[in-house]
């Protein structure tokens, strides 16, 4: 029988009350949770962004004192567009480098899985591009043992952070917030300290900023007027611009080759400095604007976008809840809708550390696309996802170079990659494949927020040449009569050998899926179905189990009790997807069997919300609400919202996409607690 996946997500249960028993208090939801911090936490700094930007700051509303973060969340300033490339000494590059022959069905396929004697070439490509810090904002203050008092505060419906300190036995206010639509910090200052910008070499380490070799980048003044100086910044080949203006009295000076120091003036009424307003924006090389905003400006911006966001798209409310874990569950939430809003909502594929500092050299991995950017479409806000999803029509030309240079048709995905979309080497990232069928899926998500021909059109090539790679990598085993995936391949579940590794249970699930949804839109666009990508799905392998369980793959040497560390994936098979091939009784088996054995503090931010999923479409309601509230250390979340994993990874931005879409899944399977009195409206 053909599944539908239009049938799937339309089916929305009936029970939890929505805004016609009267419209949820959106603003009261948002705000009870606004962060509030007296203290300085090294590891929960807040930030103010817009998707394409982002500046994380300490509690004077600044990147004052950053040495104090930088073993913990570094207090960093990124961008999208912001990247540095080191030079490669010997002048080699991508095509350079010895790829490894994996034996696949009778051929050799090459992978850049290991360095074969080329040591300095491959560590290169992975740490090249990264993505840069582009400059350090501060108050001049020698320490923090100088200010007193402190109290911050990120109200999450104006998108201001509000911070005020004691300093020089003054008490010191201070706005911060990030225009909606320009790479622009606005600040506003009462009783101002002097404010220090700095800029640093590139770097791909967790701060994105190498502050030890001056030497090594230029900043120079390219113009300046009364209340406004403007920076070209050059690091190697790479180069970027910084405006500041201001619109109260100040003077700023040179005190360094990358320091400017602005000091407010007096305004002839008084003796002292009483105010300072100020913005900086940073624009790609030879991007000019010849006006900025004032601070007030954005500050307004600020208010009307935020307002706008909080006012529309979807919202949970568990006002009403009387569980005592309800309350921290919305706190997660309506965080996870702001992180998400400013770190992964960009025109390129977040890095999992999104703009807040640098995870992997600040490449992102596309198979974590679904978990950062699918909650958006659900909880109706499709737009936020179409900023990244256009990205694959851009490097399409490349994928399909990838899939024909391995023998393959279609275009092949990478895993861990830049703007440019090459393939970062790796031992595991060349060799994923479950990031293949996300386009799809996304595309999907987009399809259903705008039915309509321009949706299809936009997407068309990418979902086709997707399916189309799927098809051609499914290896046809004439001996069982079936479709094969792999070897080799490591599965989403990475700790298993390739060579040793097929037909792994969630990309079998996720490859029919993604073949059948491929050919719903042929059939919207009046074209006749494709005959091979039917019967790769039709006679797919079966989804493997033993002793009445699913397996992470077909060769699993035994159920768990092995690997059953990392992730969980055969539970994504029904949930995280409909489910088509998956026999719910056994997959409930799985559930409860992996939710007594698993290893949880070796797993990731994601499995919880993907075990949630799981537990509410077998109707588990209350295993579904323990394993997104399971105390754990990679399901620590921070007072910032941010899902903390381990030392050298601080944030994990797909535990919060990820959770998005889990509660937007329970709500349509009605699979919260029968006392819990939830609301929810504007789901998709």
């Amino acid at each position: 029988m053909r599944f539908s996946r239009r049938v799937f997500f339309g089916l929305l249960p009936a029970g939890y009350r929505a805004a016609a028993e009267g419209p949820i208090d959106r603003q009261a939801r948002v705000r009870r949770h606004n962060p509030v911090l007296r203290a300085i936490d090294a590891r929960s700094p807040l930030s103010v962004g817009n998707g394409e930007f982002a500046f994380t700051a300490d509690p004077t509303g600044l990147q004052t004192f950053p040495q104090l973060y930088e073993n913990a969340m570094p207090l960093c300033t990124q961008s999208q567009w912001g990247w540095h490339t080191v030079p490669e000494p010997s002048g080699k590059g991508p095509a350079d480098l010895r790829l490894t022959p994996f034996e696949t069905h009778g051929r050799k396929v090459g992978y850049p899985t290991s360095s074969n004697g080329q040591k300095d070439l491959f560590d290169w490509l992975r740490e090249n591009p990264h993505r840069l810090h582009l400059g350090r904002i501060g108050f001049a203050i020698g320490g923090p043992q100088e200010i007193a008092r402190t109290e911050q505060t990120l109200d999450l419906w104006s998108g201001v952070l509000r911070s005020r300190f004691q300093y020089g036995g003054r008490e010191v206010t201070v706005e911060t917030c990030c225009h909606p639509t320009l790479d622009l910090l606005a600040v506003t200052v009462s009783a101002p300290p002097p404010v220090v910008f700095e800029f640093p070499y590139g770097s791909g380490g967790m701060s994105a900023a190498d502050w030890n070799h001056p030497e090594r980048h230029l900043t120079r003044k390219s113009a300046a007027g009364a209340n406004r100086l403007d920076l070209a910044r050059e690091l190697d080949r790479d180069a970027y611009q910084v405006s500041l203006a201001w619109q109260t009295p100040a003077a700023i000076e040179r005190e360094g080759p990358h320091r400017w120091v602005l000091t407010a003036s007096a305004d002839g009424r008084s003796q002292t400095a009483d105010r300072l307003a100020l913005v900086c924006w940073f624009g790609r090389s030879g991007e000019k604007r010849a006006t900025l905003p004032s601070a007030a400006e954005t500050r307004a911006a600020a208010r009307e976008h935020w307002g706008r966001f909080w006012s529309s798209g979807g919202v949970v409310d568990f006002a009403a809840v009387k569980d005592p874990r309800a309350r921290e569950l919305e706190r997660r939430i309506v965080l996870s809708e702001y992180q998400t809003a400013i770190q992964c909502a960009g025109s390129l594929p977040p890095q999992e550390t999104g703009l807040t500092c640098n995870s992997w050299f600040g490449k992102y991995h596309l198979e974590m696309h679904y978990w950062h950017a699918a909650h958006f479409a659900v909880w109706g806000r499709a737009p936020l996802l179409e900023r990244s999803l256009g990205w694959y029509r851009g490097i399409l030309p490349s994928a399909r170079e990838k899939a024909r240079s391995q023998g393959y048709t279609g275009a092949r995905w990478p895993k861990m990659t830049a703007p440019d979309g090459r393939d970062s080497p790796s031992p595991i990232g060349p060799l994923l494949i479950w990031q293949q069928p996300h386009p799809i899926s996304l595309a999907e998500l987009c399809y259903r927020a705008y039915p309509n021909r321009g949706t299809l059109e936009r997407y068309r090539n990418v979902v086709f040449e997707s399916a189309e790679f799927m098809a051609s990598y499914a290896w046809w085993d004439a001996r069982g009569g079936r479709y094969v995936l792999g070897p080799p391949v490591i599965p989403a579940q990475e700790n298993h050998p390739a060579i040793e590794t097929w037909n792994p249970t969630f990309e079998l699930e996720y490859w029919a899926d993604g073949l059948e949804t491929a050919q719903l839109w042929r059939e919207r666009l009046g074209m006749a179905r494709h005959a091979k990508w039917d019967d790769v799905r039709r006679r797919l392998s079966a989804l493997p189990v033993r002793d009445g369980v699913y397996l992470a793959h077909e060769n699993c040497p035994q159920t768990f009790t092995e690997r059953n560390r990392d992730h969980p994936s055969m539970l994504g098979a029904l949930g995280v997807l409909p489910g088509a091939k998956v026999d719910r009784e056994t997959m409930r088996r799985t559930l409860k069997k992996v939710l007594a054995e698993w290893k949880w503090a070796d797993t990731w931010g994601w499995d919880f919300p993907m075990v949630a999923m799981t537990a509410a479409s077998l109707g588990e309601r209350a295993l579904a609400v323990d394993a997104l509230l399971m105390e754990t250390p990679k399901n620590t979340w921070l007072p910032n919202g941010h899902n903390w994993q381990r030392a050298n990874l601080p944030l994990y931005l797909p535990g919060n996409g990820g959770l998005l879409l889990a509660i937007a899944h329970m709500a349509r399977h009605k699979a919260f607690p029968d006392a819990w009195d939830v609301r929810w409206d504007g789901l998709a």
